[in-house]
């Protein structure tokens, strides 16, 4: 079982590292909400970064937006920076859980994962790079097994609500659930929306180093999944979907390699039958397609080069028409916006085999929520903690590198979500 416990010389069931970025400071405020529902009904945490200055503003920020005027005196403050090793392992031999809100991952997040291997923290990021989320597993993933760390990856909207709501299809299902798709649409109110240039720049790096993951994933020397059931069509790079009436492409985030390693790991781990899935986003009408037709070609165009990267990263809104930028969405956009998951499954009815015929029965189900990157990312991050804390049993048996998926499956954290916003339920 998970060591959960605060003692003397680890006094904090949370340090969030990072907590003056622009996510940083919102997943303060959710941890100051929900300080009730640590172990006991008492969490002790403290906030960690660079510098001291910043994260006193932040507690500052927190403090009047909650109400809270204690925040400013009774959260401490450790400083803390990802290229002095020393002061990320002392901040870990603190910690119980590190809330991780460093990224781009690929830069930043490794030398905090080791030292929470090495110092006996377990570990939560909100990273959307397969590429570090896999080689995270690739390269620690025996070594946290060995120390009983948790290191779980992708803790926010990538990808929660697709990997505990293929879960959660799974689970409603009667019978066998052999394929999901999922169909994404996000909701903004008059004055649109827009994310952070973070996860703009994570995109960039990714795609410009695609090839790396390729070669990554072969050394994990993985058998194909197998196949149960008919095989999942895989649908066109831009079609109109019926399901959500509007114009789909693929979604380009971390969902789908994150529910294919959880899948993996049902296999695996507990003999399950493994579900396929399709992952689709839906970008409206066609005035959108021709928007994002002539903004992915220059993408694409510029991304292959470092000229290129340069100006993709120095001109977030240009580049996006608008949709990253580098001050980020202000809290009036926030407040107006969702984002809704529909998942469309099939599978056998109990008593069928799923090796004959075709499916024969379909499930629908929805998850819903607020604003998916800076009100529905801190509520996923930090239920995932706390579960952590209050449900060490319903873990894994031993540490490891693990998806939310994986850790959580026997967890009550779908429960918790819905009491938080993130809502599950069947159509």
């Amino acid at each position: 079982m998970a060591r959960v416990e605060t003692s003397s010389s680890r006094p904090y069931h949370l340090v969030i590292f990072g907590a003056s970025g622009f996510t940083g400071q919102f997943v303060v405020e959710e941890v100051a909400r929900t300080v009730s529902e640590g172990p006991k009904g008492n969490l002790k945490w403290a906030v960690a970064g660079r510098s001291k200055q910043k994260l006193e503003k932040v507690l500052e920020q927190a403090a009047g937006v909650l109400g809270k005027p204690e925040l400013r005196s009774e959260v401490d403050i450790i400083v803390a920076d990802v290229e002095e090793p020393d002061s990320l392992a002392a901040m870990c031999k603190q910690a119980v859980v590190v809330l991780n809100c460093v990224g781009p991952y690929r830069f930043y997040g490794e030398p905090m994962v080791k030292a929470c291997v090495e110092n006996g923290a377990h570990h939560i990021d909100i990273s959307g790079e397969p590429q570090f989320l896999e080689s995270m597993q690739l390269n620690y993933n025996s070594q946290a097994a060995d120390k009983g760390v948790y290191i779980i990856g992708s803790c926010g909207f990538d990808s929660i609500p697709a990997d505990m709501g293929v879960l959660y299809t799974r689970d409603q299902f009667k019978g066998t659930l052999t394929a999901v798709e999922s169909f994404l649409t996000i909701g903004s109110g008059e004055d649109g929306g827009c994310i952070h240039d973070g996860t703009w720049q994570s995109a960039i790096y990714g795609f410009s180093d695609s090839q790396k993951l390729q070669s990554l994933r072969r050394k994990f020397n993985h058998k194909p999944l197998p196949t149960v059931g008919s095989k999942l069509r895989r649908r066109g790079t831009l079609f109109f979907s019926n399901e959500i009436q509007q114009y789909t492409v693929p979604f380009m985030g971390s969902d789908p390699s994150v529910v294919k390693r959880t899948q993996r790991f049902l296999v695996d781990e507990h003999q399950a039958n493994p579900v396929q899935y399709g992952a689709y986003a839906g970008i409206g009408g066609i005035s959108n397609v021709i928007k994002l037709m002539f903004a992915g070609m220059m993408f694409w165009l510029l991304v292959k080069f470092s000229f290129g990267r340069n100006l993709l990263i120095k001109h977030p809104e240009f580049f996006s028409f608008g949709l990253f930028s580098k001050a980020g969405p202000t809290r009036k956009q926030m407040e107006a916006s969702s984002f809704q998951f529909a998942f469309y499954g099939e599978g056998y009815t109990e008593g069928q085999d799923p090796s004959q015929g075709k499916p024969n029965a379909k499930i629908r189900t929805l998850v819903q929520g607020p604003e998916c990157g800076y009100v529905a990312t801190p509520i996923a991050m930090v239920q995932a903690a706390l579960t952590i804390l209050n449900e060490p049993a319903a873990l894994p048996k031993t540490g490891g590198v693990y998806t939310p998926g994986a850790a959580f499956a026997k967890t009550t954290l779908t429960d918790r979500l819905n009491k938080h916003g993130i809502q599950f339920s069947v159509v």
